[in-house]
């Protein structure tokens, strides 16, 4: 299984794209697929039946899945995107900001 750096939750920020420099909340994260889904970024059209009788049909806009190589978590310091960094801090592994140093926490 393939390990990500981004969680559910993290602030991201899209690096490429057509939704590039657009900054949102992580909803969820595929780490098979290798993808996240990204609150109010890649915008996809879904056409969808009505399931039961008097209910409405139609269109519905959805966030759509991006790949995780595509986003960068932005710190909340320096209010950058940034790659990760780790380090260890009373044997637990914390995720660190490469250009201030702060702990990416949300």
């Amino acid at each position: 299984m393939n390990s990500l750096n981004v969680k559910t939750g993290d602030k991201v920020q899209v690096i490429s794209g057509a939704d590039k420099g657009k900054q949102g909340k992580v909803v969820s994260v595929s780490a098979k697929e290798n993808k996240v889904i990204v609150e109010g970024v890649n915008m996809v059209t879904k056409h969808v039946k009505p399931k039961q009788a008097g209910q409405l049909g139609g269109r519905v806009q959805a966030e759509g899945a991006l790949y995780a190589s595509k986003v960068q978590l932005v710190c909340p310091k320096c209010d950058k995107p940034t790659r990760v960094a780790h380090k260890i801090e009373d044997g637990k592994k914390i995720r660190v900001c490469k250009h201030c140093g702060a702990e990416l926490k949300y």
